[in-house]
């Protein structure tokens, strides 16, 4: 068992109900200007953490370098974490059929639909979980797009010393420019890679940074242009990349979330309860954005959210 000390998390956003501080979410925040410098930071940002789903945009890479063809919203949804809708998962089936395989060859859990809407359909007509309704369903059969052009074994693919994952061990270590702190086993089953969150803000910064027609300037450009992809209907991502065009958001479990700005401004975000509603973690990545001079103002609104009570708006979380 790993035995470091408890992260020195700092407080972050606050949670108002009827004029009282109810609860205060902790964690830390690192903001890097568009010259690189880190212009805002908060919390333990040089400590490892596990980027989670943040760290796709670098699987993605790994991807192309092992020769995968993946482009537009193939590209998009390799680097994402759909909603499950039925164009996700027929994306996601797309990708596979077109190097020969089947969704059988997916190797992530069954799950139902996570978009709301699109769960409540699923179940009402009678629907069992399948793999490529996984919200990573896309990365994976990206992952084994790769291992088909790169002549590697599928049935393994997620070992993580299968060649594709340590070519995403590769890109993390290159991108975020920093050797990789631990190895854990993600919700998907893929090898999660612990790094900083400087290093996760470094890293996705570099790539909207590298000269376009590069692997890494495609997978940036890739998620803008098809934010449906990349999350899809009543979630964040898509949300925030279709009001405020250009940008690259990415989410990731455990209160994980990556911004980055088309100037190439970049915040990444960890809070360290979770945000299992996703009600803190956007507050304070957009106020960190806003703090670095982006104009944040088309999702002002994103800046608080609001905290009910008796079927109305009684307060707000918001950062401080």
């Amino acid at each position: 068992m790993n035995q470091s000390p408890l992260p020195s998390y700092a407080p972050l956003a606050e949670v108002v109900r009827s004029g009282m501080r109810e609860g205060v979410h902790y964690g830390a925040v690192i903001g890097l200007s568009a010259e690189g410098e880190i212009a805002y930071a908060r919390g333990p940002v040089h400590d490892p953490m596990f980027p989670r789903s943040s760290a796709k945009p670098f699987q993605a890479l790994a991807m192309l370098r092992a020769g995968a063809e993946l482009t537009g919203p193939s590209l998009a949804i390799a680097a994402g974490s759909h909603g499950g809708e039925e164009f996700h998962a027929a994306e996601a089936e797309r990708i596979l059929t077109s190097v020969g395989l089947t969704t059988d060859a997916l190797r992530c859990p069954p799950e139902a639909p996570g978009s709301p809407t699109a769960r409540r359909a699923f179940v009402a007509a009678g629907r069992e979980p399948e793999p490529r309704y996984m919200n990573c369903s896309g990365k994976h059969a990206g992952m084994l797009a790769a291992c088909v052009a790169g002549g590697w074994s599928t049935d393994d693919y997620l070992d993580p010393e299968h060649p594709l994952q340590l070519l995403v061990r590769e890109a993390i270590e290159d991108m975020c420019g920093e050797t990789i702190a631990h190895t854990a086993v993600d919700g998907c089953g893929a090898p999660q890679l612990a790094v900083t969150l400087a290093g996760l803000a470094r890293g996705v910064q570099g790539m909207r940074l590298s000269p376009e027609g590069t692997h890494e300037h495609d997978i940036i450009e890739a998620m803008s242009a098809h934010p449906e992809y990349v999350s899809g209907p009543e979630r964040v991502d898509t949300d925030l990349m279709t009001r405020l065009p250009g940008l690259v958001s990415k989410i990731g479990a455990d209160g994980v979330l990556v911004l980055n700005a088309p100037t190439g401004e970049t915040v990444a975000v960890k809070i360290s309860d979770g945000d299992a509603q996703e009600r803190s973690r956007v507050v304070v990545g957009l106020t960190a954005l806003r703090a670095l001079g982006v104009d944040v103002s088309p999702v002002v609104d994103r800046l608080t959210t609001p905290v009910s009570g008796g079927g109305a708006t009684v307060g707000e979380v918001r950062a401080l």
